[in-house]
């Protein structure tokens, strides 16, 4: 009866929803269950008064529940063939592996290393335009620094560091054989630093599927596995263990162990810096102190064992760090506070699940100690979008301002300035031989003491315009590339919507002209010269950089929709966050260890006690260091109100 009855309910109810709709979003209404579009017309309706982060915590919530639950039923595109009928015993594998296999019980191969990019939206294809408008001159007149943009105190350079440790855990593209040359147009070839450059193809590979024919490979395993210490195989893995109790090589300094040549040795040390490398350095000793901490507590198991648990217990705090401490500093709202803890925790907070374990479901307990993983029928696997959208390379400054951290703090324990480090030294093989010089500890207050860009036009490093790329190994690559011109030509490569199909794909309401997406003159002035009247050329990097940001937010509202549903599916998807996240698998000591472990200062408190309590004013590490710690709210985090 209930069946019958629902088509018909569905053709009355769709040309009256259609008046309440913005157009563009009638065909894929069209394809919802009646239930999810009236929870779109909810969402719509909100977004058409550009209300949603303005409103109390707790509908605001509901709001990005809602906005959650469309985009995984809507937003959630396998790339390639899902193996059918086959499925193998979690239990004969109780950890991770070194290429990320066997995480998911019904698919062995999901979330490994050489698996497709998945999709959050339909490929949108544009080799008939991979030219137009030029990379290098969207790059020079709307991309390139004129003068550095910061974030204030709100973000710091060990913040834009940290989220490059995370690139070099979840994604990188498989590159061609053939070169692709890229020359600078007349009208901008006097303000390029370089004239031309070449570089490689990504990668197309067939996927044997009938409704994405073409994709493209992941060479990093893009589950929450730490593979930028451990490495995405076992080759790599191999390198950076000792073999003895369960430990990676670290040098007696602290930080990364150098090869013969001074190429550091860790996971992942392809496209690096100092900064990415002091972090992995930092987890290096997290491992190892969790072997130590291990052993002690459980002295008959072996290297292997300690191994397997101690990766298991630092891939978890890591996860952790980056969805409560990381996250909420990048959106610093009282919404996507609770919201990230939410995640976490459950809506029942820490107290509660640290006192009765998990309970109820994925809103109470929170998406950690589900009773088991949730892939929303589509393979795990992260997505070209989110590539996209993690293009942030705005973030980092021109140089390092060096800190004496042998001085007296100065007020609210900020350390004197003494030299200033080009960027550009700090790269690669060059910049592992800076970084012994400067030290851990010096490397680390100065990241903490600096401000880091801002995602905004005219803000991407000139030092990135003309770089040296590494390979897997870390060494130089012969071709300097441009970077920011390159970043515009991988998105129309890899056939990612241009902006405005972006946001339609993301059910967000288009933009009609330039004045929708920016307020600044000059901005509009010089968009509508690069693109004319065209809102629909616009390309995905430079809308994300100009868009009107929400107070609060280091990024746009587009990129964070992407954030919304994929910083979700890392923990969910993965039985290890999960259906295993218990005593049996991590051992009762691992799991304390990253219960009791909030945000990345307790980690520096734990091998660097000094360093914070001399030279830490603010509350969290990501936020510059001489920033007052954040005030006390007497008001719960669900009763309050966006200023």
């Amino acid at each position: 009866m209930f069946a019958t009855v629902m088509p018909s309910l569905k053709a009355l109810f769709l040309p009256l929803l259609h008046k309440f709709i913005h157009t563009d979003f009638h065909e894929a209404v069209a394809r919802m269950t009646l239930i999810d579009r009236l929870l779109f017309l909810i969402i719509h309706s909100i977004d058409k008064l550009g209300i949603w982060h303005r409103l109390p915590v707790i509908l605001g919530l509901l709001y990005l529940a809602i906005r959650r639950h469309l985009h995984e039923e809507y937003n959630l595109l396998n790339v390639g063939k899902t193996p059918v009928g086959v499925r193998f015993n979690p239990a004969d594998f109780p950890f991770r592996t070194a290429d990320g296999k066997f995480n998911d019980p019904f698919n062995e191969g999901a979330g490994s290393a050489g698996t497709f990019f998945g999709r959050n939206i339909l490929p949108v294809e544009q080799k008939s335009k991979l030219l137009r408008p030029d990379p290098m001159v969207v790059a020079t007149k709307l991309l390139a620094r004129r003068e550095l943009i910061n974030t204030g105190k709100q973000f710091n350079v060990v913040a834009a560091s940290w989220i490059q440790f995370m690139i070099h855990d979840w994604i990188d593209h498989l590159e061609d054989t053939q070169q692709i040359e890229l020359n600078a147009p007349k009208e901008v070839a006097s303000l390029c630093p370089l004239k031309s450059f070449k570089f490689y193809k990504t990668k197309e590979v067939p996927t044997g599927f009938y409704e994405i024919k073409n994709g493209h490979l992941n060479t990093r395993t893009p589950w929450w596995d730490g593979s930028a210490i451990y490495g995405s195989n076992a080759e790599k893995l191999k390198k950076v263990r000792t073999f003895k109790d369960g430990k990676l090589k670290i040098s007696e300094d602290g930080l990364l162990l150098q090869d013969q040549d001074g190429y550091a040795i860790s996971g992942d040390v392809r496209n690096s810096w100092a900064g990415v490398s002091t972090l992995q350095a930092l987890f290096v000793q997290e491992h190892n102190a969790v072997c130590d901490a291990l052993k002690k507590e459980y002295q008959d198991l072996d290297d292997e064992e300690l191994y397997h648990h101690a990766r298991l217990v630092t891939s978890a705090v890591i996860a952790k760090i980056h969805t409560i401490d990381w996250t909420v500093e990048l959106l610093k709202t009282d919404t996507l506070r609770a919201g990230m803890r939410a995640n976490w925790y459950g809506v029942l907070g820490k107290r509660f699940k640290d006192t009765f374990g998990h309970v109820g479901g994925a809103a109470l307990g929170g998406l950690v100690g589900l009773k088991k993983p949730n892939n929303h029928g589509v393979p795990y696997s992260l997505t070209e979008e989110f590539v996209s959208v993690y293009r942030m390379h705005s973030l980092l400054p021109d140089y390092l301002d060096l800190r004496d951290v042998n001085a007296k703090p100065g007020p609210n324990k900020s350390p004197p300035s003494t030299d200033k480090v080009d960027m550009s030294d700090l790269i690669g093989r060059k910049g592992e031989a800076a970084l012994s010089e400067i030290g851990f500890t010096r490397q680390m207050v100065s990241m903490g003491h600096q401000a880091c860009g801002a995602l905004e036009l005219w803000n991407y490093p000139l030092w990135l315009r003309d770089v040296i790329p590494q390979d897997i190994d870390g060494q130089d690559i012969p071709e300097h590339v441009d970077l920011p011109a390159l970043e515009v030509y991988r998105d129309r490569e890899r056939s990612v919507a241009r902006y405005n199909d972006f946001r339609r794909g993301l059910l967000l309401i288009p933009i009609s002209k330039w004045e929708d997406l920016t307020d600044d003159k000059e901005a509009i002035t010089v968009l509508h010269d690069v693109y004319g009247n065209d809102v629909e050329e616009l390309d995905l990097l430079v809308g994300l950089m100009a868009e009107k940001k929400i107070k609060g937010f280091a990024i746009s509202e587009t990129a964070f929709i992407i954030f919304l549903v994929m910083a979700t599916r890392r923990l969910e998807a993965d039985r290890f966050f999960t259906s295993n996240f218990n005593e049996e698998t991590y051992t009762k000591k691992g799991l304390e260890w990253v219960n009791t472990t909030e945000n990345l200062k307790d980690v520096l408190d734990r091998h660097y006690p000094k360093m914070t309590k001399t030279w830490m004013n603010s509350t969290s590490a990501f936020t510059v260091w001489d920033a007052p710690p954040d005030a006390h709210n007497p008001i719960p985090i669900y009763l309050r109100v966006p200023h």
